[in-house]
């Protein structure tokens, strides 16, 4: 389980560290920063898959992604009683996201490559792009030179190997995650295992449930143990549950939700799947054309969040978004019933899904602040913050 989550100098967040428990719930009013931390989280699970670049670039960048303000918030400035002025900083400008688990620690740090100027002419235009400057795997839960495992700086990249180093050979490039490059299980077992588990965090964000949406269409079935994060194959989902999944559980959430209701997956030929909702007092079931929205999207969390391969991280964002506030205890239950197989993260605006979550078992609410356009977690000073320590460097 991860423990610790570290971010720096990304958007409204300059520095933030928080502990984790098995099940995370996020909140805070309008602007305090809850959809930056979710984007960190993005951002964290694609330097495994070679898409942190690209996804920086989406979101306009690296240059527009650092922190706005001054590199240090005095407590005369957050209380009004000097100006809010930056200063000269001597430091290069990064962005880090990190974590540690029970195992083993992480953390990468993107900035820009040198610029001169003005440019020689065989420059290349991609001059924005960001450039990996330092990656570094350890264990333990923070980092430390003497328990780092795999160090990056640039392009360089060496491994531990007993009481010595070993450098590999082929240069990473700069603007790819180590993770991309290295996955040896012999020679760099740390990287190989990282590599998988952060590949294997799951992210559901808003699901479409508008007329056209995939989620209502009839769609070819395979094995799905893990539904598509836009729902198109909740139909496929749905029955590999019924074949090999907690079909108990399925039932009962179904119940919990819509007393008296069922739902189940049905052939509609040619190989094409669907849903058919069973409904007290109708003649006969509805599809998920005829379903309400709802209906629909409190049917998709259900599949996801009941998959038979579950993930060790499960990041929900705004699961309570358009359904009816009924249906929000049931969703909590079905949360809390995920949290004892997956670490979940929940970032919510809803005080009733809060209230529903509120007696799970090793639940941490992060309440999140804006101070001087700062995300801050409530109530966290010096000493309530976890120990966290970002490599030298880069």
């Amino acid at each position: 389980m991860i423990h610790t989550l570290a971010i720096s100098n990304y958007r409204s967040i300059l520095e933030l560290v928080v502990e984790l428990g098995a099940l995370n719930v996020v909140s805070g009013p309008n602007g305090a920063g809850k959809s930056n931390l979710y984007r960190a989280l993005r951002l964290l699970a694609q330097t495994a898959t070679g898409g942190v670049v690209g996804a920086l670039a989406r979101e306009g960048g690296l240059a527009s992604s650092f922190w706005a303000g001054p590199g240090v918030l005095s407590d005369g400035m957050k209380s009004g009683a000097v100006a809010v002025e930056g200063t000269v900083s001597q430091r290069r400008k990064r962005l880090r996201l990190g974590f540690a688990s029970d195992d083993f620690g992480y953390s990468i740090s993107l900035g820009l490559p040198p610029q001169a100027s003005p440019p020689p002419p065989d420059a290349s235009w991609f001059l924005k792009d960001p450039e990996v400057k330092r990656e570094c795997i350890w264990a333990g839960p923070y980092y430390r030179r003497a328990a780092a495992l795999v160090d990056r700086e640039g392009s360089i990249v060496k491994h531990r190997q007993g009481r010595s180093w070993s450098v590999v050979p082929e240069p990473v490039p700069t603007y790819d995650s180590l993770f991309t490059h290295i996955a040896d299980p012999a020679s760099a077992p740390e990287v190989f295992h990282l590599r998988d588990r952060i590949q294997a965090f799951r992210f559901y964000d808003h699901f479409r449930t508008d007329r056209d949406a995939p989620a209502r269409q009839p769609q070819l079935g395979t094995r799905t143990p893990v539904m598509h994060h836009d729902g198109r194959d909740v139909a496929a989902a749905l029955r590999t549950i019924e074949e090999v999944g907690d079909v108990g559980a399925l039932r009962e959430t179904i119940a919990d939700a819509f007393p008296g209701c069922s739902l189940h997956a049905e052939q509609l030929g040619d190989g094409l799947f669907g849903l058919s909702f069973t409904q007290h007092g109708l003649l006969r079931p509805l599809s998920g054309a005829e379903l309400s929205d709802g209906t629909l999207r409190y049917i998709l969390w259900v599949v996801a969040l009941l998959t038979p391969r579950p993930p060790e991280v499960m990041v929900l964002n705004e699961p309570e978004t358009s359904l009816h506030p009924d249906l929000v205890p049931a969703l909590g239950r079905l949360i809390r019933h995920t949290a004892e197989r997956s670490q979940v993260w929940v970032i919510t605006h809803s005080a009733a899904l809060m209230r529903a979550l509120d007696d799970a078992e090793d639940v941490r609410h992060i309440v999140l602040q804006k101070t001087l356009g700062q995300t801050e977690v409530v109530g966290q000073r010096l000493l309530d913050t976890p120990a966290w320590h970002w490599p030298d460097g880069g």
